[in-house]
């Protein structure tokens, strides 16, 4: 990125400045601005920036620094020469306010030995810096080889290393291709910071080209298919007319009034409003032979409990497409703890298969049964009572015990060991709960969990469930939907600036962790006076994600990680395996081809990232050409934010199957390529 120093100028004239900028240095040794102007603009600006104040010309530094890094300064550069007592005393302001902290270098005579720049890089470190600043004078351009051997044992964006004068100009530029997360430029040739400074313009110019970059702003999220299938299915189970707001289309969603309809209850459909007259539900009442559930596994592993209880007979339960070949893990032990009985079809292959080999056909139809694919029948009742299942393969058939056990005669306590995706668990007991079912639940986990309450930690979970309850009709909004929010929130962060409306940051989805995600990599991100989440380009920072509890992040996260300089580790590939597709080994398959290092152990993939400046400047984006999607609407998003950083067009083979969750995500997404613009 270029960060644009400024100086000599009022707070009016850097804050009319800082919008066309990415990245700005506030000399604030230089530039005459109050307590109150310094707060308001460090603490106002989505343009992350950077406060400098040299002791040496401000005897008052300390102060002024502090109150820059209070006021939400991203980065605060403090100059070697400073006092070990001022630099102990700056340290311990930015940890305890989140702020990076530069530790610089300047040599304004000449360019020192290689082994002098690499001890001063060690004294920074050992000072705190977590990124080191080296300008020293060149006296010719062999000096930069010097400088430039500094790179090779550095982390990747933690130095900002480069020569001052006319012949090191050109080294502010290379510096970017050896892995600097910013370079320095000027306004104008009259306003440099030091000799040797490209303006902005200039070096935006050499950098960038015509590599275009995207911005949008209000673009709205449609309705979450997790909160809408689920409420959906609740209403057509209750007593009453129920009215879910913020509706909006999708596969998913339609297969979820399909079923509503084939239970027999009543739907309209009004704009965005959903009107639904319910059954009034209760146990073994339901009297039908088969069900469709589409291409739907929340739907599917929703309603076989449900069938357990509803149904005075058995159900045949059938889906389409990539459901066909997704086993329902686990299936078999859940349901059989309540005594419900499952029988896959054996006449059908894994996954479209056929053969005319038996003995295979005989190994092919035990895998089934023993994975428990669709098309099966449920065989009830369902019988209340205690038990203890396995949360290892997902949390959706559990989310579908919480729905049906209330309808049961009786008590029941569920207990679930190896609990994922916890955030969707929790979700289910919000929309039971306005639809008048109560059930109680507790957490349980070791003493690091009783200490975070972080839900990657929890062991346990115990839920406690009266029966039998009646569901009620409700009438509220649905939530609008953090995983179709996500790839554009990434978008945002790597390429552009982009804001989007109707989000609930205060949501149990699971895929609102996007938002830790994109802050622990460095992404600035800001909500605005009307809920908005803004989002714009910020140096990137590797990072760590467990992905358990939110799989659907996965493929745009990686996405994210193949731009954060260095290594990227994310856990929860185990939980990609039975996707639409396996969405672990397609995203292998997405980064290799674009030229990304990835590695896989397990349940972590490592994935080598490098930042777009880097990118840019030393002719490395992403390659281009013809890319699978293998049916699953998340590696669609993400292919097309990938597409962004790529050195030639990335054709999709199916990108019709975004439809599943987010039907104008092309529509949205081609929207905001026809604003990008050049830097």
């Amino acid at each position: 990125m270029i960060c644009v120093s400024i100086q000599n100028k009022e707070f009016s004239e850097i804050q009319a400045l800082l919008p066309s900028l990415e990245m700005a240095e506030i000399r604030l040794d230089r530039c005459a601005l109050s307590d109150e102007e310094i707060e308001q603009l460090f603490s106002q600006s989505d343009v992350p920036l950077i406060a400098t104040c040299r002791l040496s010309e401000e005897p008052g530094a300390p102060e002024i620094l502090e109150r820059a890094i209070k006021a939400g300064a991203k980065y605060v550069d403090l100059e070697m020469e400073a006092p070990a007592a001022i630099g102990r005393r700056i340290r311990q302001a930015c940890q305890e306010w989140g702020t990076v902290l530069i530790r610089s270098y300047h040599n304004f005579d000449f360019t020192p030995p290689l082994s002098v720049l690499e001890s001063t890089v060690e004294r920074a470190k050992s000072f705190g810096a977590e990124i080191v600043k080296v300008a020293v004078m060149a006296a010719s351009e062999s000096d930069w080889g010097v400088v430039s051997a500094l790179y090779n044992s550095a982390e990747p964006g933690s130095l900002v290393a480069f020569c001052m004068g006319e012949a090191g100009k050109q080294s502010r530029l290379q510096a970017l291709a050896k892995g600097s997360p910013f370079t320095y430029a000027c306004l104008t040739e009259e306003e440099a910071t030091a000799p040797g400074q490209w303006t902005w313009s200039s070096l935006r110019e050499a950098l960038y080209g015509d590599f275009r970059f995207v911005k949008a702003s209000a673009l709205p999220m449609p309705s979450s298919k997790s909160f809408a299938q689920r409420a959906i299915v609740a209403a057509a189970l209750a007593h009453g007319v129920s009215h879910l707001n913020g509706y909006s289309p999708c596969g998913d969603n339609e297969s979820a009034i399909s079923v509503a309809k084939a239970l027999g209850a009543r739907v309209n459909i009004n704009g965005n409003e959903l009107e639904i007259e319910g059954i009034g539900a209760s146990g073994g009442t339901l009297k039908m032979a088969e069900l469709h559930t589409g291409e739907s596994g929340l739907l599917t592993r929703l309603m076989v409990p449900l069938l357990s209880v509803l149904s005075a007979g058995p159900v045949r339960v059938t889906g389409e497409k990539t459901l066909l070949g997704r086993p329902l893990t686990g299936a078999h032990d859940i349901m059989a703890a309540y005594g419900v009985r499952l029988y896959p079809e054996s006449n059908k292959i894994v996954k479209g298969q056929n053969t005319e080999n038996k003995a295979v056909n005989k190994d092919v139809t035990e895998a089934r049964k023993s994975d428990c694919y669709l098309p099966l029948s449920v065989s009830g009742p369902i019988i209340p009572g205690r038990a203890d299942v396995s949360g290892k393969g997902g949390s959706q058939l559990i989310s579908g015990l919480l729905a049906a056990l209330p309808l049961a005669g009786g008590k029941s306590v569920l207990y679930v060991h190896e609990p994922k995706s916890i955030p969707y668990l929790f979700i289910t007991v919000d929309v039971l709960k306005k639809f008048g079912i109560r059930i109680g639940s507790e957490m349980e986990g070791g003493d690091d969990f009783l200490e975070t309450q972080d839900w990657a930690l929890c062991t346990g979970l115990n839920f406690r469930i009266k029966g039998p309850q009646a569901y009620q009709a409700a009438s509220f909004a649905i939530e609008a939907d953090w995983s179709g929010a996500a790839p554009f929130l990434v978008a945002g962060a790597v390429f552009g600036d982009i804001e989007v409306t109707g989000l609930d940051t205060a949501s149990l989805q699971a895929d609102i962790s996007i938002m830790d995600i994109l802050m622990e990599a460095g992404a600035s991100m800001s909500q605005l006076e009307d809920g908005s989440l803004h989002v714009m380009r910020a140096p990137l920072s590797p990072f760590k994600a467990d992905l358990n509890n939110c799989p659907d992040l996965f493929p745009i996260v990686a996405v994210l990680a193949a731009f954060c300089p260095g290594e990227s580790e994310l856990l929860g590939v185990e939980r990609l395996r039975h996707k639409e597709t396996d969405r672990a080994a397609a995203i292998v398959e997405m980064l290799e081809a674009m030229g990304v290092t990835v590695e896989v152990d397990e349940d972590l993939m490592t994935i080598t990232g490098m930042g777009l400046s880097q990118r840019l400047a030393s002719g490395n984006l992403l390659k281009g050409g013809k890319f699978r999607s293998h049916g699953d609407h998340r590696m669609v998003m993400a292919l097309k934010v990938a597409s962004l950083g790529a050195s030639s067009p990335v054709e999709i083979d199916d990108v019709d199957c975004v439809a599943k969750s987010f039907p104008q995500f092309n529509e949205m997404f081609s929207v905001i390529l026809s604003e990008a613009r050049r830097a």
